[in-house]
């Protein structure tokens, strides 16, 4: 059977095309062989349990391992410490007949005892440890624990008496048996999870996992080792394609989120292929064809996007904050402990960037202003219905017309907002050129903003449609001197782009502006400046 890409659940090595990934289980090999505790915390789909599926199979030689899913889990096993410590020690029992572990008299005799106490009454937290640490003891491998989907019950007080019981194990483990090490593993790092130290003090609050060791290993995938997947990819299909080339395509836009990276090859190789004109070269496997898949992925619903966009709507704070970071162009110092920060780190929308909070990849950007741009709100703007109108003016021989654009864009800004102040084109300015061009370039071509440019002066708008780039810098104008500086940078810029022509689109403060659209040469290259 041949191999595919696949973004549902886990991935296999023999069933599909996969990141090699034995340096990272190389490197949490290391964290087990010196006994740490911890958790690995990553967003949505950043392939947590395929590590963790991979991480067994990688230790299994020289450690017995035991994965439990939480998932499996009902509300009701975490409403008592007995219905949780019952339904805790029937999952461990089931992991452990069917690990592979081996079952000498000693273990089976523990593990029978486990099975005949944990029915009684009075079975709790302290006695099923006291039973894992005489099942360490016997045991003639170090024990380790695996948890995947914590998250299932990080809310839960006897969850967190569950990790107190682990601390303590932990700790006494040089004068007790214990797990070699425990690896809990879901969206929330539960090493800041909180727990009273009695009921009536509010304010006092311990850690009951203050125990565990940062996680500091990458998963995200880097360009080589994408390029490496898709080279035995190209060995089964023969398309031509140049590997290392579409590898830098793909992490340009995904920064090497795991299901990002899969999901643009899957559609690649099972929609795109076979459509011409994609078929017709390189099975699709060019920048044309990557570029319909990126189209497709950020059109699509999908479980990544869908709890994404559950996220926004459950937290205001995190929309607000993505709002002002995409729009404004200002600075957001990144700062870890600031909620929208935090929460948006942790779902996977945002990185720290030289200290700045920056989107995490290209795809996240767009389809974040696609969002914030498709909404009800934003599409009642007299802007936006003025681009519905006109959005079927602006190809010409195929190509887009952006100097077409530009000019009816002035024209119909001038008319709408011509006598906002100042604070409005510095605010709202780039975000109603981006609401008209969304419906000119929709379905055909991507755009996304250029990270490296975007600051509350500049911001870089990179289009691309039907293979051809269109470099649009928008910027607020701030006298003769700088708009000089910012003709001649764009000029330099275009360079990186290798094109002759870029476009720069003004907002003007000044009230003796004249608007309209002009084009200039400037070391060789071709400008057209809208100002507005």
């Amino acid at each position: 059977m041949a191999k595919t890409f696949n973004t549902t659940a886990v991935c296999i090595p023999e069933k599909h095309y996969m990141v090699n990934i034995e340096k990272r289980l190389y490197e949490i090999g290391r964290l087990v062989e010196d006994g740490k505790y911890f958790t690995i915390n990553r967003a949505r789909q950043y392939g947590k349990t395929t590590t963790l599926l991979g991480l067994i199979h990688y230790l299994k030689k020289d450690y017995s391992v035991v994965f439990l899913d939480f998932q499996t889990l009902g509300s009701g096993d975490f409403s008592t410490e007995h219905s949780f410590s019952l339904a805790f020690a029937a999952s461990f029992l089931d992991a452990w007949e069917w690990s592979g572990n081996q079952q000498p008299r000693e273990i089976k005799d523990v593990l029978e005892e486990i099975s005949q106490t944990m029915h009684q009454e009075d079975f709790t937290l302290r006695i099923l440890f006291k039973k894992l640490g005489r099942l360490c003891a016997v045991s003639d491998k170090p024990v380790i624990l695996v948890i995947d989907e914590v998250d299932s019950a990080s809310n839960n007080q006897v969850f967190l008496d569950f990790l107190a019981q682990l601390r303590a194990q932990y700790i006494r483990r040089f004068q007790q048996p214990a797990f070699q090490s425990v690896i809990l593993a879901g969206v929330y790092d539960v090493k800041n999870l909180k727990r009273k130290l009695r009921p009536e003090e509010e304010h006092k609050y311990n850690s009951p996992w203050n125990i565990a060791a940062d996680f500091k290993i990458d998963m995200s995938f880097g360009a080589e080792e994408v390029a490496e997947m898709l080279q035995e990819y190209e060995s089964d299909h023969h398309t031509g394609m140049d590997t290392e080339v579409t590898a830098e395509w793909i992490y340009s836009y995904t920064s090497g989120y795991p299901f990002l990276v899969s999901r643009i090859c899957q559609l690649i190789d099972e929609e795109i292929r076979w459509k011409e004109p994609y078929c017709l070269e390189q099975d699709g496997w060019n920048k044309s064809g990557f570029q319909a898949a990126v189209r497709m992925l950020l059109s699509e619903r999908n479980t990544l996007f869908e709890s994404l966009s559950e996220k926004l709507e459950s937290y205001p704070d995190l929309r607000e904050m993505l709002d002002s970071l995409l729009f404004s162009g200002k600075t957001i110092v990144y700062n870890y402990y600031e909620p929208s920060i935090n929460i948006a780190t942790v779902f996977g929308f945002v990185k720290n960037e030289n200290g700045a909070v920056a989107v995490s990849n290209r795809i996240f950007e767009t389809w974040l202003y696609n969002l914030y741009l498709s909404s009800a709100e934003m599409q009642k703007k007299s802007i936006y219905e003025t681009s519905l109108r006109d959005k079927n003016q602006f190809i010409k021989d195929g190509q887009l017309d952006m100097k077409r654009i530009l000019e009816k864009f002035v024209c119909h800004f001038h008319e709408i907002y011509g006598d906002k102040n100042e604070q409005f084109l510095e605010e709202e300015g780039r975000k109603y050129f981006l609401l008209y061009l969304k419906p000119i370039i929709n379905g055909t071509g991507n755009y996304y903003i250029e990270s490296r440019t975007r600051n509350m002066r500049r911001t870089d708008v990179i289009v691309d449609y039907l293979g051809e780039q269109y470099i649009i810098e928008m910027k607020i104008w701030h006298g003769e001197e700088y708009r000089s500086r910012g003709e001649r940078q764009l000029a330099g810029y275009l360079d990186d782009y290798h094109k002759s022509k870029g476009y720069m689109l003004s907002f003007n403060f000044n009230k003796n502006k004249k608007i309209g659209v002009h084009e200039m040469v400037i070391d060789g290259k071709t400008i057209i400046e809208a100002v507005v």
